[in-house]
């Protein structure tokens, strides 16, 4: 009787740990949602002025930055796969792949903000207050919203990053990954995410 109820164990605490995970998503998804939902309204009310201030935002950077995501994603993926075929090597080398290329987002996106800061256009800046009202709630938003998404990209590299460690120490393996799975299901949220964020605000018509 004791062997079932070890058996069944795991099965339950994998179980509750999806269900934790999906309920954490959902309410990431409503904060981004609420976010989109503000933009929205602020959109349709200055149409103009977001296309206006869009120009100044550079698509091919915008554009590399999603390749680097989507590309991130795949590894996450192939690395959860590799894991649970039993090849933990390839597995620790795909998430370090991940981290890597998270790290350049970030990199890049430090480069696009430094860029915009060096010519005036950040919040309550002399030269951004002298545009109009939509290019300045565009520029807030524009701040706020990637900001926010980029501290999830910061949390989720740490979080592959302890991954990656309970890999190589065998901790997590292919008949208990669900720590991992967790993990790549958080990253892919973040991606999506980005991948909202792109066309609302680099490829505005």
């Amino acid at each position: 009787m004791n062997d079932i109820a070890q058996t069944a164990s795991p099965h339950k605490d994998y179980a509750g740990s999806k269900l934790g995970m999906w309920l954490f998503l959902f309410t990431e998804i409503l904060l981004f949602g609420g976010l989109f939902l503000v933009y929205s309204v602020y959109r349709s009310m200055y149409p103009q002025d977001f296309h206006a201030a869009a120009a100044g935002l550079s698509v091919v950077l915008g554009t590399v930055n999603t390749v680097i995501l989507l590309t991130s994603s795949l590894t996450m993926a192939l690395s959860i796969s590799a894991l649970r075929r039993g090849n933990s090597r390839r597995s620790v080398l795909l998430q370090s792949a991940t981290i890597v290329l998270g790290l350049v987002f970030l990199v890049n996106k430090y480069f696009e903000w430094s860029g915009h800061i060096h010519e005036g256009l950040y919040p309550n800046a002399p030269e951004l207050l002298t545009r109009s009202h939509g290019e300045i709630l565009f520029y807030g938003l524009y701040y706020v919203m990637t900001g926010l998404h980029g501290i999830h990209v910061v949390v989720g590299l740490v979080l592959i990053g302890i991954m990656l460690t309970l890999t190589m120490r065998q901790r997590i393996t292919g008949a208990d990954y669900v720590k991992l799975e967790n993990a790549g299901l958080y990253w892919h949220l973040v991606d999506l995410i980005w991948i909202y964020l792109f066309p609302l605000f680099y490829l505005i018509t």
